[in-house]
């Protein structure tokens, strides 16, 4: 089962964006930067950044997410998001003692596939043990393994390159399972830092698609709480 948290991000992120950017339009030293920022300045700030598309003070703060239980065939789309920092759960150093797998809602939907699937995974669990029993080491065991295993990853990103993510990933034309985890992440960012990611999400919340004739038409509002 899929569990996305937020384990770790910069101190008051939306002071922070806040002074960077006032640091700009300034003649205020560092040490009198912060001075007189106060709530309803940090989101006029805020605000303007976004209506100016002066994004790079929000690279000055950064979410690190605790992410389990998606497949191996979703991570390797997140990790495509270079501008981010990754730790993975180690198929090489790890012996796994279950096996658990990642089951699409399109096979899950049939009952005839379904078998076929839970009987090729017995297969390959049981192929993998067969492997270590006999002296495989656990790197050249896990070539057996498949998309659908399950894996652990810590990722972290500044705001700006959120914003990206989440303007990709949360679109509807995005891969169901990414797209589950991308709104779990925003849900996160959104409790955490509700100001910096106000605007986060599809594309289409605040702009015409720019999937052209493969748009879903269908905003997103609802799933996002908008």
């Amino acid at each position: 089962m899929m569990r996305v948290r937020i384990i770790s991000w910069t101190h008051n992120p939306e002071r922070v964006v806040a002074a960077s950017a006032k640091l700009c339009y300034s003649k205020a030293s560092i040490e009198e930067i912060s001075e007189g920022l106060d709530e309803k300045r940090i989101a006029n700030f805020i605000k303007k950044l976004f209506e100016m598309g002066h994004l790079s003070p929000f690279e000055h703060v950064s979410f690190t997410f605790g992410v389990e239980g998606i497949s191996r065939a979703c991570s390797h789309q997140l990790v495509r998001h270079r501008i981010a920092s990754y730790s993975q759960q180690s198929q090489r150093y790890v012996r796994f003692d279950e096996f658990p797998c990642v089951v699409p809602e399109s096979i899950q939907a049939q009952e005839e596939l379904l078998k076929d699937f839970k009987e090729t995974v017995a297969n390959l669990e049981k192929t993998y043990r067969k492997f270590l029993k006999k002296g495989i080491p656990p790197e050249d065991a896990r070539y057996i393994l498949p998309n659908a295993f399950t894996t652990k990853i810590v990722v972290t990103m500044n705001a700006r390159e959120l914003f990206h993510f989440f303007k990709l990933r949360t679109c509807n034309r995005a891969q169901w399972e990414i797209r589950n985890m991308a709104d779990e992440m925003l849900k996160e960012a959104k409790r955490t830092a509700p100001l910096i990611f106000k605007k986060a999400g599809p594309g289409c919340l605040f702009e015409k698609c720019e999937e052209g004739k493969l748009s879903c038409g269908k905003p997103r509002k609802e799933i996002l709480g908008w």
